[in-house]
C-alpha cells in the first residue's frame, strides 16, 4: 500500500487529477489528509489493475469503432454500386435515345427521297403525254434507225441555200431580184421545193430545178 498525491496517483493510473477526486467522491479510492495535503492510498496492485481494465475498455472502444468503421464502409460501398448502377442505365437510356433519333432521321430522309422519285416520274410522265407524236414515234424506232434520220437530215440541212444569199451572189438586176422574191414568198407555203426557217426562204439546188422561179 503507497500514499501519494492526486497528481502523482493521476500519473500512475493514466488518468486525470479530476478523475481521482470522482473516484475518490464515489469510494472507489481511499484517501486521507497530512499535514493539510489530500493523499490517495493505493493497493499495489491497485495500478496494475485499472490498467487493466483500461485496456480492456480501449480495446471494447476499439471494437466498436472499427465496427461502426465496417458499417459505414458497407454502407458506402452499397451507395456506390446503387450509383454505378444508375449511371449505366442512364448512359444505355441515352445510347438508345440516340439510336432512335438516328433511325427518325434516316427514315425521313428515305420518305424525302421517296417524294422526290414521285415528283419526278409524275413531272416525266406529263413530259411524254405533252411530247409531239413525231418525237414519240421516233423513240420507238431502232436505234439505227434513229441514227440513219438524222444523218438523213444533216445532209439535207447542208445543201440549203439562203435565197437572198443566192440571188446575191448571181448579181442580177434589181428589178429581177425584186420578181423572184415576189414569187418566192407566193408559193412558199404552197411549194415544197421552198424550205422555210424563221422568216428566211431556203432552196435546194441539188435536189429540185427553180427555173420556172428565173434561177
Amino acid at each position: 500500500m503507497s500514499k501519494l498525491t492526486i497528481s502523482d496517483a493521476a500519473l500512475k493510473l493514466g488518468v486525470s487529477k479530476e478523475a481521482i477526486h470522482n473516484r475518490i467522491r464515489r469510494g472507489s479510492l481511499k484517501s486521507i489528509i497530512e499535514k493539510g495535503v489530500k493523499l490517495v492510498i493505493l493497493e499495489a496492485n491497485r495500478g496494475a489493475k485499472i490498467k487493466k481494465v483500461s485496456k480492456v475498455v480501449e480495446k471494447q472502444v476499439d471494437d466498436r469503432y472499427y465496427k461502426l468503421l465496417e458499417e459505414q464502409n458497407t454502407k458506402l460501398q452499397q451507395k456506390i454500386e446503387t450509383l454505378e448502377g444508375e449511371t449505366r442505365t442512364l448512359r444505355d437510356q441515352k445510347e438508345q435515345m440516340l439510336i432512335d433519333e438516328r433511325k427518325k432521321i434516316e427514315q425521313i430522309y428515305k420518305d424525302k427521297d421517296e417524294q422526290l422519285k414521285s415528283i419526278i416520274n409524275v413531272i416525266s410522265s406529263k413530259f411524254m403525254l405533252n411530247a409531239p407524236q413525231n418525237i414519240l414515234e421516233i423513240q420507238d424506232e431502232p436505234v439505227e434507225a434513229q441514227i440513219e434520220i438524222l444523218n438523213e437530215e444533216a445532209e439535207e440541212t447542208s445543201r440549203l441555200i439562203s435565197l437572198n444569199k443566192y440571188i446575191k451572189n448571181k448579181n442580177f438586176k434589181k428589178n429581177k431580184n425584186k420578181k423572184i422574191k415576189e414569187k418566192f414568198k407566193k408559193r412558199a407555203k404552197k411549194d415544197s421545193r421552198i424550205i422555210t426557217i424563221g422568216k428566211k426562204l431556203y432552196i435546194d439546188l441539188q435536189k429540185y430545178d427553180y427555173s420556172d422561179y428565173g434561177l
